[in-house]
């Protein structure tokens, strides 16, 4: 199955749910997301960068698998981007 292309930068991106908490400069950092029924949780940020209408996120869960979510600076909207790795 395709993954439908993002609205912003028609990039392939998966809407997902994020449960965020506020970090040292008050800014939302992802703790978990919610992808279809699967709750991933426990994540560790692996990195994090900018770009002029998003904030990217590469993330491990506790299965070893990595996501990169991107969140829409606008809108508030999350993304899952990518997996990266098996």
């Amino acid at each position: 199955m395709a993954m439908p292309p993002s609205r912003a930068t028609g990039v392939p991106a998966f809407a997902i749910r994020v449960e965020c908490h506020a970090g040292y400069r008050g800014e939302e950092e992802p703790r978990a997301f919610t992808l279809g029924e699967r709750r991933f949780e426990g994540l560790e940020i692996l990195d994090r960068w900018l770009d002029p209408s998003h904030r990217y996120f590469k993330v491990a869960v506790p299965d070893g698998r990595r996501f990169i979510l991107r969140h829409d600076t606008a809108s508030g909207e999350w993304e899952l981007a990518a997996l990266v790795g098996a």
